[in-house]
């Protein structure tokens, strides 16, 4: 991770990852901006004219500015002065409240739209990385930056830095306005305010990167802890370890809420102070100029100006602070999520779809050899294997022996270290993955179902305005299925509950049979679909098996050897090698002797 780098970097990458309409959206909220401060300092100036007339309308009525504004409304008399200026003055602040809500609303909501174009970029490059990625990574460390760390860039980085560009032209714009009015005054109490805020902000900047990365380390480890206690609540509600789950979740959720409270107070507390060092110089300057030539009565637009400017400036100076304060504490969230928004596309991604590569002869593993990165021993080691179209090969092998190794192979999960699998005298390469994977349907040792109904389950992936229910009952019949469903009152309608829990285990495991034939496909793997079933189940799962088309080519993998008792051919793996190849009755012969 790129914790390490600065804010502009991260912005910048950040920025690399935001749509051209977006950007072009984001320009057109920067001419608000202009706008808005402008608005501001239109609505402050107004002061001057509204304050003037109420001390000293003849003054104001004799002025030669004034003049054109007086003929304009055909006015006669000072006193009539009052009355127009004051709707002036009105309307100056109305404008100026109106242009802050538009730019509060459409900055708001630009940035949110940003922040859902991120999170769905983050969740398809997640998608589309290679299985041994999604293996290697923990999936808590996905969802954690899928629903905190991409929230995270917008509420705490893209907002913030809108608000920092908004209100960095606000000041510039409000404070040229003031030199103009009373230069050395001006220049010394805001000048005063920026230098506290200047030492505030280097006195805090490590506290808000040390507790950002504290934040972002701790909501993982809180995310994971959900998904472990939760997941695994049978367990712990018949081993009754409650309190230590307990236990390690305020571990990890007392040091997150400390440091997310200190950032909180860091970015709020300078308010408090500024708000009362501004009354105490507010106070000096009204003394100051009061004891100057003209008196309260001359000073009193100058000091209306100021006080209306203070009372803008110092909210802006907050809300720089804040913003600053709210990209700091982020910053190792952020990096977190940029790091998964640089996640890279295949390249096939975008193109056309390719066709089914042939498949008409047979599958071939030449020398084949793998070891995942963390393990320094191959888990295979120079497989050779044959498997011809319509076959039904069974591997077998003690735990540990390469079969699901092998089995991730044949579907183009996992690409081999050294040696090739071809199909058809093909070699399969991550250019031909896709028109290869079209033939496969895989049936594994756990099902997911999703919390929908039996219909949806079987064609699952298929929008529903697609799905084929011909098709989708034809693949129940095939599986055995069928005459079970239809004795539901509600049929395919019917709700399986979250993850299938109101079927049996070979319910669900004939629903992943029924999706399998549903995709209409020429290759079948079963990864030990039946190992968790007891043996009446699993007796009626491989005759749903064994009724298959026999221009299917199916791959079962099996603890038990008696599972494998009709495939034509069976491979024994033993510690990532080919013990024997073999009948079913030629390797139950070899055990026996």
């Amino acid at each position: 991770m790129k914790q390490d780098q600065s804010i502009t970097q991260h912005l910048g990458r950040l920025y690399s990852h935001i749509s051209p309409l977006r950007r072009k959206q984001f320009g057109i909220i920067l001419v608000l901006m202009v706008l808005t401060s402008f608005a501001e300092v239109f609505s402050i100036g107004a002061v001057y004219p509204f304050l003037s007339v109420l001390m000293s309308p003849e003054i104001v009525f004799e002025h030669p500015s004034a003049q054109p504004f007086i003929q304009f409304f055909g006015l006669v008399s000072p006193d009539q002065l009052l009355l127009p200026v004051t709707v002036a003055f009105g309307l100056t602040a109305l404008l100026a409240g109106s242009m802050r809500l538009l730019l509060l609303w459409s900055s708001t909501k630009i940035a949110y739209l940003t922040g859902a174009d991120l999170t769905i970029k983050v969740y398809r490059g997640t998608l589309y990385q290679p299985y041994s990625v999604h293996i290697s990574r923990n999936s808590s460390a996905v969802i954690n930056t899928m629903v905190s760390k991409v929230n995270a860039a917008i509420q705490s980085t893209i907002i913030p830095v809108l608000i920092l560009i908004s209100s960095s032209i606000m000041l510039l714009v409000i404070l040229s306005f003031l030199l103009s009015i009373q230069p050395q005054i001006t220049m010394i109490t805001f000048g005063g305010f920026g230098l506290i805020y200047l030492v505030i902000m280097s006195l805090t900047s490590k506290i808000l990167v040390n507790n950002g990365h504290r934040i972002a380390r701790e909501y993982t480890q809180v995310v994971k802890l959900l998904q472990e206690g939760l997941g695994g609540i049978r367990d712990i509600l018949l081993d009754g370890t409650q309190e230590l789950y307990c236990k390690f979740y305020r571990r990890s959720d007392l040091p997150l809420r400390r440091a997310q409270g200190m950032n909180v107070f860091i970015s709020s507390s300078p308010r408090y102070a500024i708000e009362s060092l501004a009354m105490i110089f507010l106070a000096f300057i009204t003394y100051y100029l009061a004891r100057g030539e003209g008196g309260i009565a001359q000073s009193i637009p100058v000091i209306g100006i100021l006080v209306l400017g203070s009372q803008r400036i110092l909210p802006v100076l907050q809300q720089s602070y804040s913003a600053w304060s709210s990209i700091q504490g982020s910053r190792a969230s952020v990096a977190d999520a940029l790091d998964f928004l640089d996640q890279p596309i295949p390249d096939y991604v975008g193109k056309s779809s390719s066709e089914k590569c042939p498949f008409q002869l047979e599958i071939n593993l030449h020398q084949v050899s793998f070891s995942y990165g963390f393990e320094e021993l191959e888990v295979l080691s120079k497989i050779d294997l044959s498997i011809a179209k319509g076959a039904r090969v069974g591997f077998i092998g003690a735990t540990g022996s390469g079969k699901s190794t092998l089995i991730d192979i044949f579907m183009g999960l996992l690409l081999p270290n050294t040696g090739s699998m071809s199909v058809d005298g093909e070699v399969i390469t991550q250019d031909n993955l896709r028109s290869w994977q079209k033939h496969i349907a895989h049936v594994p040792q756990s099902i997911f179902l999703a919390d929908s109904s039996i219909e949806d389950n079987i064609a699952l992936g298929v929008p529903k305005d697609q799905v084929d229910f011909e098709r989708v009952k034809e693949a129940a019949n095939r599986a055995q299925l069928a005459d079970l469903i239809e004795s539901w009152p509600e049929k395919y309608k019917t709700f399986v509950g979250e993850r299938g829990v109101r079927l049996s285990g070979g319910q669900r495991q004939r629903i992943g049979i029924a999706r399998a034939l549903y995709k209409q496909v020429d290759v079948l793997i079963f990864d030990e679909a039946t190992s968790s079933l007891d043996n009446e189940t699993e007796k009626e799962v491989m005759q749903a098996i064994n009724y298959l088309s026999d221009n299917l080519t199916i791959i079962l993998v099996a603890h038990r050897l008696s599972t494998l008792s009709s495939c034509s051919k069976i491979v024994e793996l033993d510690k990532g090698k080919i013990k024997q190849i073999g009948s079913y009755q030629e390797i139950v012969s070899q055990i026996k002797s």
